[in-house]
């Protein structure tokens, strides 16, 4: 038996995008050399494998909120640094939540990557990819 929800993770996103900034690849290109944007990657570490936005910041979405808050333990000061940051994710659902929860936070200065790392490489956005650690035996 499926579990009834009462609202939708496709609504959730759209009621998200209806108070956030979204920009496009086109933006988010414009934007890669500046000093005083960060690119927020928000997956998990597994999907980092597929690459990620050159210069990015990796910060998983599970994490993100206690790395915002100045309050935390778990709080990261590049948050605090008064940079613009783009959240991106791969198709944009998890950066459009992510974007609204940080913004209710109070963090301003945010948006994020419509249509995610996805859009990023089907616009032929360059790409960085971590080297393989070796398995230990």
């Amino acid at each position: 038996m499926k579990n009834k929800i009462r609202i939708s993770v496709q609504q959730m996103v759209a009621a998200a995008e209806a108070e956030i900034q979204t920009i496009s690849v086109a933006e988010a290109l414009k934007l890669l050399d500046d000093p005083q944007v960060v690119m927020v990657d928000l997956r998990d570490v597994r999907e980092l494998r597929h690459g990620f936005i050159p210069g990015s910041f990796h910060a998983p979405r599970g994490m993100l909120e206690f790395w915002i808050d100045p309050d935390c333990p778990y709080y990261h000061e590049i948050f605090g640094s008064g940079k613009r940051f783009v959240f991106y994710c791969n198709l944009g659902w998890r950066s459009a939540l992510a974007t609204k929860a940080v913004q209710d936070m109070g963090l301003t200065n945010v948006c994020h990557l419509g249509g995610g790392i996805e859009a990023w490489k089907d616009a032929g956005g360059p790409l960085e990819y971590k080297e393989r650690k070796e398995k230990r035996e």
